[in-house]
């Protein structure tokens, strides 16, 4: 199959998000598709799977024009599409979401035993390794991962649509994602694989499509470019790095956590948090590495008050454990939380209306009980300006960002607060390199003018240059701390799956 866009334009409110873009797709290659937030790529894809209308422009399979209304018309052209964000039912098993709105049936049920079959076979012929019967939360994030790539293949998809695939990977996963990519590629398929991280461009991609502003400014051979060239192409200048080389650590604690544990919802005694203990000084960024699901959404929900838990958190030597959300945050808790949409933002809203959440009972967003509106957009001005968060307005509504200008956006909020203590979860997910930069300059500056922050993130390269040391999750607890000055990232995937685990005297492999 060759797939072609031609001319694709789309425009929203005050953005032009793609601006006569052609691209290219061909069954048996992987194109790498790189940019900067905003650059439209996301866009593209969505219009390629018939979630988004162009307003301009045509799409070609082997050179006949068709018109996709909707993503059943994407699917049944031969298009699928895994999400950045997993479309999965959770208390569903594997079979039941692969099989999900094209179930086999006997008489007028599923059909489980056939459904399991087909998983099977999907299974064993790209290596993927899935259990049909297992239940979607219990996985853990690659599997899931590899559930949605059953669903896509189920339905005989030709080209294959990553959007930032490997963004909650570990090392060991990604490896495994990559060698399921070289499998689906000898298959025929065509793959397009969205990403921020050049080196994985460059690494697993026959081609390098680069979008720019909404338009294709070139494409390169992987072979023939290497990160800088392609990060200039990208951005127009040298790729950032999360280094922090100067110590600016005190002896003076800002956030002290002793025995914090989150009890077992289930009854099962499996504490999802438990006896979790750490300080972090004045000048001292404290990372936390470990698979997603082991304990840091609880730690993170735990320390911002959104979850009960035993324990002590001290904040400048105050237990402020039994306080509430609100108050943990006048006490000088800031939170970039884990998921920007989810949980940091409120899209409809205005960005001047999404500055003000978790701070309108105080200046300048109110004044006495009643909320300042001039005062509120007054400071989001000065967000927009000193965050370099790209808005055609402080008027529109914060889903026509990109994902990078939303999370400048809840970042400028966070640190405009200023701050005693900071907790960073995933700070830069999902964003380019050149709002990468931004967001880790932000940081390192807050730093080294005296923020305490808990730094957890998914990003073992980032964990590494931001942190002064590093402790590891699993299942709940700390089982390891590390220097950041020595561990490379590959030792950092082994504590973090427990291939590796600290014995008293040394280390055991």
């Amino acid at each position: 199959m060759e797939l072609e866009l031609r001319g694709i334009t789309k425009r929203f409110p005050g953005v032009v998000a793609n601006d006569n873009v052609n691209l290219t797709i061909r069954s048996g290659e992987v194109l790498a598709l790189v940019g900067e937030n905003g650059a439209g790529k996301s866009t593209l894809m969505n219009i390629l799977y018939g979630l988004y209308h162009a307003d301009e422009g045509e799409i070609f399979i082997d050179g006949a024009p068709v018109k996709f209304e909707s993503p059943g018309d994407a699917i049944d052209a031969g298009i699928g599409m895994v999400h950045q964000h997993f479309m999965l039912v959770p208390v569903f098993t594997v079979a039941e979401n692969v099989v999900l709105g094209i179930e086999p049936t006997r008489g007028l049920s599923l059909d489980r035993r056939k459904a399991a079959q087909d998983v099977e076979e999907i299974s064993a012929e790209y290596g993927l390794g899935l259990d049909p019967n297992a239940v979607i939360e219990d996985l853990p994030v690659g599997i899931q991962q590899r559930v949605e790539i059953s669903k896509v293949l189920f339905r005989d998809a030709e080209i294959v649509v990553f959007d930032e695939p490997t963004a909650v990977l570990t090392p060991q996963e990604i490896e495994d994602f990559f060698r399921i990519i070289e499998s689906l590629k000898a298959s025929g398929r065509g793959i397009v694989f969205i990403t921020h991280k050049l080196t994985e461009a460059l690494q697993v991609a026959d081609r390098i499509a680069v979008l720019r502003r909404g338009q294709t400014v070139g494409e390169a051979d992987p072979g023939e470019i290497d990160e800088v060239g392609l990060a200039e192409m990208m951005v127009g200048s040298e790729l950032p790095t999360p280094a922090t080389r100067e110590s600016t650590v005190t002896d003076t604690p800002v956030l002290e956590v002793r025995g914090l544990t989150v009890a077992s919802a289930d009854g099962s005694g499996r504490n999802p948090l438990d006896d979790v203990g750490f300080v972090i000084h004045r000048g001292e960024t404290l990372g936390i590495a470990g698979v997603e699901g082991n304990g840091q959404s609880e730690l993170i929900n735990a320390l911002v008050g959104l979850v009960e838990s035993k324990g002590t958190i001290l904040v400048d030597g105050r237990d402020v454990n039994r306080l509430s959300t609100r108050d943990r945050r006048r006490s000088g808790i800031g939170l970039i939380a884990e998921d920007r949409q989810k949980d940091g933002l409120v899209l409809p809203f205005t960005l001047w209306e999404n500055a003000a959440l978790g701070h309108q009972y105080q200046e300048p967003y109110a004044r006495g009980p009643w909320l300042d509106i001039a005062g509120a957009k007054q400071q989001t001005e000065r967000i927009v300006s000193d965050f370099d968060v790209r808005t055609p307005g402080i008027e529109v509504p914060t889903f026509t960002l990109s994902g990078g200008n939303q999370q400048k956006l809840v970042v400028g909020r966070e640190m405009t607060a200023e701050p005693k203590a900071l907790v960073a979860a995933h700070p830069t997910r999902g964003v380019d390199v050149g709002a990468q930069a931004v967001i880790w300059d932000i940081l390192r500056d807050a730093r080294a003018a005296g923020l305490a922050t808990l730094l957890i993130s998914a990003d073992l390269e980032e964990l590494i240059g931001l942190s002064d040391r590093l402790l590891v999750m699993l299942r709940g607890t700390v089982v390891a701390e590390v220097d950041p000055q020595t561990v490379t990232p590959m030792e950092l995937g082994s504590y973090m799956t427990g291939a590796t685990v600290v014995v008293e005297g040394g280390f055991t492999i």
